[in-house]
């Protein structure tokens, strides 16, 4: 075996530190990620620090804009092995001199900033920052109108759980079942005579059978490719809560279908998503839509109601199936639901058109297209949805 094989020696634990700090700065990791990138260090070796950097670039890096982060992080990582020691322990120091060059974006400078609770019990953990009255009114427009994808570590922390008390009022229609009220054409003759014999047989009022209001059932499918990784975990949270006491069917979908249903029926949103991550084998992977729809009409067709369903499709359209399997399986999908909205993040680019083939495809089908990539587009969500469902 070479020295410092990963097997026997250190360099697995340091190249798996280095990965942790650079999902803590906000890029898209995972354990097959880190795994290929041990292989690969062990096969290049760490004689030339150059080598190393391009081996770990190309099994880590997964976005253009990523890029920058991981060379700063790698320098910084990478300077001192005591760095790297207690970056190991999860202590995450800050880098004792700044590396000269272009100045550290504020996702590498949190992730090295992260402190361990206990060395530092004045600094609050990310998950107890609040939206309180100190953060000025510009900084809660930034947050509002901020994409998804630009916001650093805790500022996501932050907009996730705001993302959690967004209301969503769904639509109601009216039901096939029946009830006592004021309008109606027929006659609620049931609860006329119950009300006469509490009024000495004496028939004062003639109540109506009217039809009972009812939410419109959802079957939300959403896109857990890398490219719609920060965008799936805020709308799961963002669902999970908005449709609470709505009748829903959630299936997450990338190169295959995941059915999330046992995770949405936790109370608590954290447990939720800790139980879809360990659900979901295919989490960053790429997009089958069209499969994943073969695959639900084949095991989860009689979960659609009648044809009451409405279809929240969550994806940036970037499909990397077959056109034609998309194609007929949409065409089955719509036949057999209410509505097929499509939500989509890349709607945050003025004059975005569908053009890629996948995308092409759902434009031609889909009976809205919505934008859902920051706080303000899910606040004005519910309304837009029911402008679509009324004009539909």
């Amino acid at each position: 075996m070479l020295l410092g094989d990963a097997r026997t020696g250190k360099l697995g634990d340091n190249i798996t530190g280095f990965a942790r700090a650079l999902r803590r700065a906000g890029l898209p990791m995972d354990a097959s990620r880190i795994s290929l990138a041990i292989e690969s260090a062990n096969w290049v070796g760490i004689e030339s620090k150059e080598d190393l950097s391009a081996a770990l670039k190309a099994c880590l890096v997964s976005r253009q804009e990523d890029l920058v982060v991981f060379d700063q992080m790698f320098s910084a990582f990478f300077r001192d092995p005591e760095l790297t020691r207690q970056l190991l322990s999860q202590l995450l120091p800050k880098a004792p001199t700044a590396t000269p060059g272009l100045p550290r974006k504020s996702r590498v400078q949190e992730a090295l900033a992260a402190k361990n609770k206990h060395n530092d019990p004045v600094q609050p953990k990310e998950d107890e920052l609040k939206f309180d009255a100190a953060m000025s009114a510009s900084d809660r427009e930034r947050l509002q109108q901020a994409d998804f994808q630009s916001l650093s570590a805790s500022e996501f922390n932050l907009v996730e759980k705001l993302a959690r008390r967004v209301k969503f009022p769904l639509p109601q229609i009216q039901g096939r079942r029946t009830q006592a009220g004021g309008r109606g054409e027929r006659l609620h003759w049931a609860k006329t005579m119950q009300m006469a014999v509490h009024q000495d047989g004496d028939v004062l009022r003639l109540p109506r059978m009217q039809r009972k209001a009812q939410a419109l059932p959802l079957l939300i499918l959403v896109d857990i490719s890398g490219s719609m990784e920060r965008y799936a975990r805020l709308l799961l949270a963002f669902l999970h809560q908005a449709t609470r006491g709505t009748p829903r069917q959630v299936f997450a979908f990338g190169t295959g279908l995941t059915d999330l249903n046992p995770a949405f029926k936790l109370r608590d949103t954290d447990d939720m998503l800790a139980m879809a991550s360990h659900q979901i084998q295919d989490f960053a992977g790429g997009t089958q839509l069209g499969q994943s729809l073969v695959q639900f009409r084949k095991q989860h067709a009689k979960k659609l109601t009648g044809r009451r369903t409405v279809v929240l499709l969550i994806s940036d359209g970037l499909d990397t199936g077959t056109a034609e399997t998309l194609d007929s399986e949409l065409v089955w999908l719509k036949r057999h639901t209410r509505s097929l909205l499509w939500l989509n993040p890349l709607l945050r680019f003025e004059g975005y058109a569908p053009i890629a083939t996948g995308a092409s495809v759902l434009n031609r089908h889909v009976n809205g297209m919505l934008a859902i990539h920051n706080l303000s587009r899910l606040e004005e969500l519910a309304s837009a949805l029911s402008k679509l469902l009324k004009s539909h």
